[in-house]
């Protein structure tokens, strides 16, 4: 696994957009602890109350004086000081709670400004909420780091030192690297933090996507696309009198020939066109399907139930086992958001 992954979110570069691949989507854990030093006005009144504490009570006005007692009954023992409590410490600002883990409000403002910016440089325009999508990749991050670790995956230090080195080489230097870090907002305790987080992310993600079978039921279609209802039946009308898809095929869509080539469910995003493509047998064609981008007519050249998945089609049968995964994954969670 490149050592860029841990980074980036979704480009796997160390230089691009932080958020811009699932490669990288990348992972790290985050703990943060507060040390208590006792004031001077503290330790001023433990003073007084141990002298006030030792001396001797004042003589009684009525009864005995204690010089006419034995002397083992004049003496006696001061009572113990109280010991002053500690200052209650300030709570730290938290963005969201997951399982128990933070993630402070620090944190994620860090990452907010470093998103804004990476959108800022590539001209990315997002209308959705980025409070909300920075959150929710911190909180994925953060799960799948979790069950790394409950996988008995964890990252030490000598696996945290060997990363940096690599980072170090792809750079070009250490210099480079501390020139790369300062660039984007981390301080070097901050970024060990996050690389730890994402190399634990990155590793429990490629366990989830290589259950990915590399093999699906895969159809290979070729199509007619019209731009209207009344040429599509007409073209429609023309195959019911015996002409050759194939030939047509090729007089409507001359450089491709209206090859889809091969593809699983749900690959094209157009339920019409999966349940027409798969309804068909080998050499038959279908009634005239319409979507948002015309009037299909489709033609099943063949049918393979165990068809090795070309790279694109593969990637996005993990995306979709990932996000599937991390949906699961909320479910079972105890998640706490504290943005308004």
């Amino acid at each position: 696994m490149d050592a860029m992954a841990g980074l980036n979110y979704r480009n796997g570069s160390l230089g691009g957009n932080p958020y811009a691949s699932l490669d990288n989507k990348a992972c790290i854990i985050w703990k943060m602890s507060i040390r208590h030093k006792t004031h001077p006005l503290v330790a001023l009144f433990v003073l007084i109350v141990l002298v006030t504490a030792c001396r001797q009570p004042e003589p009684s006005a009525t009864g005995t004086s204690p010089s006419a007692l034995p002397s083992e009954a004049v003496s006696t023992t001061p009572e113990p000081s109280p010991t002053p409590l500690p200052p209650s410490p300030t709570p730290i600002p938290l963005a969201a709670m997951v399982n128990g883990e933070s993630i402070t409000l620090a944190e994620f403002q860090a990452e907010l400004e470093r998103f804004q910016a990476a959108t800022t440089i590539t001209g990315t325009f997002l209308a959705s909420d980025t409070n909300t999508l920075v959150l929710d990749e911190l909180i994925d991050q953060t799960l799948l780091a979790q069950s790394a670790e409950e996988n008995g995956f964890i990252v030490d230090d000598t696996l945290l030192q060997s990363r940096i080195g690599s980072l170090e080489s792809q750079l070009g230097s250490p210099q480079a690297l501390a020139d790369w870090i300062s660039e984007h907002g981390y301080t070097n305790d901050e970024f060990e933090q996050s690389l730890q987080r994402a190399i634990a992310s990155a590793w429990m993600r490629d366990q989830v996507v290589a259950e990915v079978p590399q093999t699906a039921d895969q159809v290979h279609v070729m199509q007619i696309l019209l731009p209207t209802a009344s040429e599509a039946d007409e073209v429609h009308t023309s195959l019911d009198t015996g002409t050759d898809f194939l030939e047509l095929a090729a007089t409507y869509e001359p450089l491709t020939k209206g090859d889809l080539s091969w593809f699983p469910r749900s690959y094209l995003d157009e339920p019409a066109i999966d349940e027409a493509a798969f309804a068909l047998q080998p050499g038959q064609y279908s009634p005239v399907v319409q979507t948002a981008i015309g009037y299909h007519i489709l033609y099943l050249v063949e049918r393979d139930p165990e068809h090795p998945l070309q790279p694109d089609a593969l990637h996005k049968l993990q995306v979709e086992a990932l996000r599937a995964w991390l949906d699961d994954r909320r479910s079972q969670s105890e998640i706490q958001i504290n943005l308004p």
